[in-house]
């Protein structure tokens, strides 16, 4: 039996769900404002429909990648919302990088609608993404993830349960500070052996090849070198990550010193324009900020802060 599945979200990580589920054999309708993603979707033999109702619209589970958590209370309980087009025991898989707090609302709110939410954030770059290369953290019922499970590995290669509803949020937070502590040692230490004297590709084959290899260093670690910004992750969504790192921090009491840092950084690329760009934009900061000019060929595409 084809399983159906709905999507709210398609940019460039809601896409990349639609490729992997659809080489798993999955029926997909799914929901975005922009056109250009519904003609995407039927490309890739999808469905599209013009609301988030119709999306949630006789699915067994929904899997929504909005960029805020505000978003996404609209988009679940305003009208022609999910509430109004989804069956009682619709499971919700919720991968929006949220405020956690947020996300315990959201459980609480739609359980009174007979829907099972999970905070179902993933870690991974869109490229990532696209070849199924995502690791799934979700909070919430244990139960609902387990008959969740067949829906995760449509597109990710490993899913994890991190405990009640704000869980997975939490989770993601975490890790998603870690990663950017990864990617500013990179980035600074790339900017060092650049004032050095050091050839770049030489220094960072290796870096890859030394005790503080990582992951950062063969994904983002080229586009540093040739200035390359090309989106996979986004300046704007950084900036809004590390202010829900930051705030979590202030909630528990728990040291932020590598975060602060991060934020402040993040906030001067998005200041310079490189808020649609790759998050690895604040490599041209560091630069700057050791007396080296800013690279032609890198703001081709118009540098405009975002709304």
């Amino acid at each position: 039996m084809v399983k159906r599945v709905g999507i709210v979200g398609m940019g460039l990580m809601g896409q990349a769900f639609i490729h992997n589920l659809s080489k798993s054999q999955f029926f997909i309708q799914g929901f975005d404002v922009d056109p250009k993603r519904a003609d995407q979707l039927r490309q890739q033999g999808g469905h599209p429909v013009d609301t988030p109702a119709a999306a949630a619209k006789d699915v067994d589970c929904l899997i929504a990648s909005l960029p805020t958590s505000n978003i996404a209370r609209e988009v679940f309980l305003s009208s022609n919302g999910i509430i109004e087009g989804a069956a009682q025991g619709l499971y919700v898989c919720d991968t929006t990088t949220a405020r956690p707090e947020d996300s315990e609302s959201l459980f609480s709110d739609l359980a009174e609608h007979g829907i099972r939410y999970m905070d179902s954030c993933v870690s991974g770059t869109s490229t990532m993404a696209q070849e199924g290369d995502l690791v799934v953290i979700a909070g919430g019922n244990q139960e609902d993830f387990e008959a969740c499970k067949d829906y995760f590995s449509g597109f990710s290669r490993a899913a994890y349960f991190m405990g009640p509803a704000g869980s997975g949020a939490r989770t993601k937070l975490v890790i998603n500070l870690i990663l950017a502590g990864n990617r500013l040692a990179l980035a600074e230490g790339m900017v060092l052996g650049e004032k050095a004297g050091l050839e770049p590709n030489n220094l960072l084959k290796v870096l890859q090849d030394g005790a503080c290899s990582s992951k950062t260093m063969i994904d983002k670690g080229p586009k540093m070198i040739k200035g390359d910004y090309s989106k996979e992750g986004q300046i704007k969504v950084s900036l809004k990550d590390s202010r829900l790192m930051l705030e979590q921090g202030q909630l528990l009491g728990s040291p932020m010193l590598m975060t602060n840092i991060w934020s402040q950084i993040v906030q001067a690329t998005y200041e310079k324009g490189y808020g649609e760009k790759d998050t690895v934009a604040f490599y041209e900061v560091l630069r700057g900020m050791a007396g080296l000019s800013e690279r032609p060929g890198i703001d081709d595409v118009s540098l405009v802060k975002p709304e």
